[in-house]
């Protein structure tokens, strides 16, 4: 590789270095203005002897400035180049009709000092860190016009040949430039700094990591940038961290991770092929599954399935199922054998282990040996049979490292990680899968419940992400979501509790969850929509619009139980909330709920108290609202929600209900 780089160099520097030497050779040919092409002479001599230094200098040199700078001193010398041989003429006739002004010597002459200076800074700036002694490398002429471009230079080039303290500095000072200005990140990446900025996050100290992660997941501004980033490999690298380094680092990395994923969501496979949802999980598992409380209620029903899993893996016998409830009495009543004070921590481990390798914590030995397919089918290539039931193997340092991180540390690792797949999980199917198989859906449960501030409102986020890409997957709904799940149950009860307590930032992500699990419910579960009826009061205008959503959801046609659940919403008292809506509501609640009001009039035309709030009256006045009519799904909803309504209230009219 070096020698490739110190060829492309030379390559570089080759016609320079002939143009300066036929200048030298021309300039003691003249025959005029003999004085000036010796002045000439002298500084085209000093500025090849830097360009043969350059030369030696091979690849030390950064090549991204030798290129422009190598641009401009090949037209200078072409320019004198042209001047000293209109002064090598000795025909009478030529010298009459060849005019060179003097002000032409002063202005090459004054060029040819500019690439002096630009070579002796290209030389300096590519020198090691004891070559240069710390000495102010300053601006070369070429910056005049883009000095920010030749600060740029100097800090990438301190990345390749500086220390590793240096080299933190500089990755620093690059976060400034790219969060300043979103031209100067894409300068840094033209300009070569993503590669050096990697080798520094994968071989650097704690706070060279942070500095060069947090660089990477500020350059990763648009769709073209994160693409170049993961083209230079940051997949890997950030894998690496995330099961090897500080806590401190790797929460930075989760961060740039999300960064990337949120703008450009295309990369969110090629992080899942490195194993990093794997690695977000683990992190956001340390400490929360076992406290967990809500998670006992369920711990007899975990029991079983996770022994029934371990017989599967163990006994390829016919005669299993006839087995299994001797085998699970026995097991039950204490999965960590004499310790029944570790008897959750122990039970989650038993089912961890029996989960796909989506579930485990375990990561891959060569995780660049796993495809995206793999985040949830390689189950025969890991095998913990010989592992102390007691242990968690988690990614990254040992436990007791992870231990002993200050509390803010770890919060601060659970709210990036949180972050990270909120991103990485919209819209993918495949990463969803991969998440509901693991334990995160349980993780989420808990820090909705008692995490801080921001794990919450992250954990929100993914939840509502995870669960609209379930909503459109009927597969996915049914495995992550179905109602005998401890731990979607575990997820919807947290919902629940922030939905009823109405007094949360987490509300509207809340109300969209719910909304998007709308399918999944059996006709028993009947806590859910009484606290969405509730929100259609007295409410600021963007919860009450994503409660009237959420309602839609569970009244549409597309909803098997719409029936019980329009019958639940009148019973809870929605109908006079949505009248007041659709009459003084903001145009962005009047539509959802004039839209959820028909689905009611639909399924539940006969309903008296529909009378007695006069609904129908409602729905006329709104057939005469251009704006409503304006809307394809209403234009199409209202007159047939209106027609049905009209057959039951004039048949209550003459009194038959």
């Amino acid at each position: 590789m070096a020698a490739e780089k110190t060829d492309k160099v030379k390559e570089i520097l080759a016609r320079p270095i002939q143009l300066a030497d036929q200048v030298t050779k021309f300039a003691d040919d003249a025959q005029n203005f003999k004085q000036d092409c010796q002045e000439l002479k002298g500084k085209t001599e000093k500025l090849a002897g830097l360009l043969r230094q350059a030369a030696r200098a091979g690849n030390e040199l950064y090549e991204r400035p030798t290129r422009r700078i190598m641009d401009d001193t090949e037209q200078v010398l072409d320019k004198a180049l042209s001047l000293v041989t209109k002064c090598r003429t000795n025909s009478i006739m030529k010298r009459v009709f060849t005019i060179i002004p003097a002000a032409a010597f002063r202005k090459i002459s004054m060029q040819l000092e500019n690439s002096i200076g630009d070579v002796s800074w290209l030389l300096r700036v590519s020198a090691s860190a004891d070559d240069r002694d710390d000495e102010y490398l300053g601006l070369p002429p070429i910056a005049a016009n883009e000095p920010i471009l030749c600060l740029i230079w100097e800090q990438i080039a301190i990345m390749f040949t500086g220390s590793l303290e240096e080299r933190s500095d500089a990755a620093a000072s690059l976060v400034s430039l790219a969060r300043d200005n979103d031209r100067y990140g894409k300068l840094i990446i033209e300009e070569g700094g993503v590669g050096p900025l990697l080798k520094l996050a994968k071989e650097g100290k704690m706070e060279g990591q942070e500095n060069a992660s947090r660089a990477i997941g500020l350059l990763g501004r648009d769709p073209e940038s994160v693409e170049h980033i993961v083209n230079a490999g940051v997949c890997s690298v950030f894998a690496k961290i995330l099961k090897e380094s500080h806590m401190k680092v790797q929460a930075m990395v989760a961060w740039a991770v999300s960064e990337l994923a949120a703008n450009h969501p295309k990369c969110q496979d090629h992080f899942a092929q490195n194993n990093i949802i794997r690695y977000l999980v683990s992190h956001l598992a340390f400490e929360t599954v076992e406290e967990h409380e809500n998670y006992k209620k369920y711990k007899k029903k975990m029991s079983i399935d996770s022994v029934v899993l371990a017989k599967n893996r163990t006994n390829a016998t016919n005669n299993i199922k006839e087995n299994i409830a001797d085998e699970t009495e026995t097991k039950i009543a204490h999965p960590a054998g004499n310790q029944p004070s570790n008897q959750m921590h122990n039970l989650v481990n038993v089912a961890m282990k029996n989960q796909s390798p989506g579930q485990q914590n375990h990561p891959p030995t060569n995780p660049a040996n796993h495809s995206k397919g793999n985040l949830q089918n390689n189950t025969k290539s890991h095998h913990h049979t010989n592992h102390d039931p007691n242990h968690v193997s988690l990614a990254g340092p040992s436990i007791k490292g992870r231990e002993l991180e200050d509390p803010e540390t770890k919060a601060n690792m659970k709210a990036m990680a949180a972050r990270a797949i909120w991103q990485l999980s919209k819209g993918n199917v495949s990463i969803c899968r991969g998440i509901t198989e693991s334990r995160a859906l349980l993780c989420f449960a808990v820090l909705l419940e008692k995490g801080p501030e921001d794990v919450q409102s992250y954990s929100a986020m993914a939840l509502m992400e995870i669960t609209a890409v379930a909503e459109q997957n009927p597969d996915l709904r049914r495995a992550a979501f179905k109602p005998t799940s401890p731990t979607a149950k575990a997820v919807v009860d947290q919902l629940i509790k922030v939905i009823e307590k109405a007094d949360s930032d987490l509300l509207g992500p809340c109300i969209r969850t719910i909304g998007n699990l709308s399918r999944t419910f059996r006709a028993t579960e009947t806590r859910i929509i009484a606290p969405l009826v509730k929100l259609l009061e007295d409410r600021e205008p963007d919860v009450t619009m994503e409660a009237a959503i959420a309602l839609n959801k569970f009244a549409c046609p597309d909803n098997y139980l719409h029936d019980n659940h329009c019958k639940a919403i009148i019973n809870a008292g929605g109908t006079k909330h949505l009248i007041q809506l659709v009459y003084f509501g903001e145009q962005s609640v009047q539509f959802p709920s004039l839209i959820l009001l028909c689905y009611i009039a639909l399924n539940a035309p006969d309903s008296e108290a529909l009378a007695q709030d006069e609904v129908l009256i409602v729905l006329e006045w709104a057939l005469k609202q251009a704006h409503f009519m304006e809307d394809l799904e209403i234009e199409g909803l209202l007159p047939e929600s209106k027609s049905r309504l009209e057959i039951y209230q004039s048949r209550g009219t003459r009194g038959f209900h």
